[in-house]
């Protein structure tokens, strides 16, 4: 006796990639030398807050602890149909990464001046919540002041060439 697969249930459709929160002056504040993908440990309500597009990672930061890597002063805020059940918005957050990349981790933040920032939020195509992580090194005031002065020169070169056209 053969079985055959049920074909009048619907495919599950993969979703696009959503950014949920973008650290912009990440790149602007640090040198960003290699980019790991984490997973993140939440509850229910703050996944529902998620989806709302509420978020703010800009002064988060990631760090080993007991090899383990936690996302630190991330703000999620609070789910407004959420209950007594709601979740703290400050709270401090597990990421899911491999044994191997953790001990990568935990070597390169050893060294000096190398940091964990965060750079984006989003959802992965399974609906799941992924956390975009930069292993970084800090600008110099010099060198910001150089990052200023590039973009404001490509800035008016596409200006320029606009009005040329």
């Amino acid at each position: 006796m053969k079985f055959t697969p049920k074909t009048d249930r619907p495919a599950r459709k993969k979703l696009t990639p959503k950014t949920i929160a973008e650290n912009r002056k990440a790149r602007f504040n640090y040198f960003v030398e290699e980019n790991i993908i984490a997973g993140i440990m939440l509850v229910g309500t703050e996944v529902k807050s998620l989806r709302n597009g509420r978020a703010n990672i800009a002064e988060s930061y990631a760090n080993v602890e007991k090899d383990e890597l936690w996302l630190i002063n991330s703000d999620f805020p609070c789910y407004e149909h959420g209950n007594r059940f709601n979740h703290e918005p400050r709270r401090l957050r597990k990421l899911l990464v491999t044994r191997k990349q953790l001990n990568k981790l935990k070597a390169v933040t050893q060294r000096s001046g190398m940091t964990l920032i965060p750079l984006r939020l989003f959802f992965d195509e399974n609906g799941r919540v992924k956390l975009d992580i930069g292993i970084c090194k800090g600008k110099q005031l010099h060198d910001k002041r150089d990052t200023q002065k590039d973009r404001d020169w490509n800035r008016e070169k596409q200006r320029l060439m606009r009005d040329k056209n």
